[in-house]
């Protein structure tokens, strides 16, 4: 037989064996190519069975980041289970959160930055940095760890706050107050007793002190009573 024929016979066995490496984050799709444009993206977080749909941003600050939380609109209800907190909901292509156990799994291995967008009704735009964020697992309560807090973007420090808290929803209570704060604020979040910051709370449009605290909230830019327009929480392997 010939060589020629040989290797036809073998290029499918070849092929099947080579080492294609699964892009983990947003940063590895962007390492496979510097020109991908911001878009919805498949990583795989933990493997080859854990396939998940995502919003990368190409843009900002050098871009590869991995969108975990994202409002826009108000088109996606956010007062959800501890349940659908824990394996995500939404679409990567508008709102929505990506899912407690993906972002344990995105942060467990390396260590990661934070980046946090924030958008009001007039059309202002600011933005904070944390230089460490990471989520510890389920059996810990998903316990949020961010440090290394920069204020060039102008937002004001709304996570220090909430630094070392467990995650709670309205049907699994893990604050430090009496009451429920996610139930009390229609939200879930890292919440102490309870909150300077509030993305997952009720989309209201801008100012509105109907009831006190229950917006897409950021007080250290505006305070209780103003919800935003846009928040997006997006994350990338430190350099």
């Amino acid at each position: 037989m010939k060589l020629s024929s040989v290797l036809l016979l073998l290029a499918p066995v070849l092929i099947s064996c080579v080492d294609v490496k699964l892009p983990v984050d947003c940063s590895d799709i962007l390492q496979q190519n510097k020109n991908q444009s911001s878009d919805v993206y498949t990583i795989y977080p933990i493997g080859s069975t854990s396939a998940v749909e995502v919003y990368c941003d190409m843009s900002a600050e050098g871009g590869g980041w991995t969108v975990f939380q994202r409002r826009l609109d108000g088109s996606v209800n956010f007062y959800r289970p501890w349940n659908q907190y824990k394996r995500g909901f939404g679409n990567a292509a508008g709102e929505y959160w990506l899912g407690l156990e993906n972002i344990y799994q995105l942060t467990r291995l390396q260590n990661y930055e934070l980046m946090v967008d924030l958008e009001d009704f007039e059309g202002n735009k600011k933005f904070a940095l944390y230089s460490s964020f990471s989520v510890d697992a389920e059996c810990e309560g998903y316990r949020l760890q961010v440090t290394g807090f920069n204020n060039k973007g102008g937002s004001g420090d709304g996570l220090g706050y909430h630094n070392g808290f467990k995650f709670s929803t309205f049907d699994k209570d893990q604050d430090t107050w009496n009451n429920n704060c996610a139930r009390t604020y229609l939200g879930a979040f890292w919440y102490g007793a309870c909150h300077h910051a509030n993305p997952n709370g009720v989309y209201r449009w801008g100012a509105d002190n109907t009831i006190f605290a229950i917006g897409v909230e950021w007080y250290q830019w505006k305070n209780y009573n103003y919800s935003l327009k846009g928040i997006t929480m997006k994350i990338r392997p430190k350099t």
